[in-house]
C-alpha cells in the first residue's frame, strides 16, 4: 500500500505542476494578446482622419439681408408683384 501511495502522490504533484505551467502559459498568452489587440485598435485610431470642424451658423441678419435681396430680384425680373414683394418682406423681417 505505502507504494501505491506514493504513486498517488507523486501523480498528484506532477499534475498539480502541470495544471500551474499550464495556466501560466496561458495567462501570458492572453496577455500578450490583448496588448496586440490594443496596439492594433491604436493604430486603426491614429490612421482615422480627424473630422471637419462644423462651419459656424450664419448670422440671422445675414441670412435675412440675402433673402431680401432675393426678393427684390425677383421683382426686378418682373416675376413678383409689389403687393407680394410688401408680403414676402413683412414675412422675413418678422420672422
Amino acid at each position: 500500500m505505502p507504494g501505491l501511495l506514493r504513486g498517488v502522490a507523486r501523480t498528484a504533484v506532477v499534475a498539480g505542476t502541470a495544471t500551474a505551467v499550464s495556466n501560466r502559459v496561458s495567462r501570458r498568452q492572453a496577455g500578450r494578446w490583448s496588448r496586440q489587440a490594443q496596439e492594433e485598435e491604436q493604430q486603426y485610431y491614429d490612421q482615422q482622419p480627424e473630422p471637419e470642424p462644423a462651419a459656424p451658423a450664419p448670422d440671422p441678419m445675414s441670412v435675412k439681408l440675402e433673402q431680401l435681396k432675393q426678393l427684390s430680384e425677383l421683382k426686378a425680373q418682373g416675376l413678383l408683384t409689389d403687393a407680394e414683394v410688401e408680403v414676402q418682406k413683412s414675412k422675413i423681417l418678422n420672422s
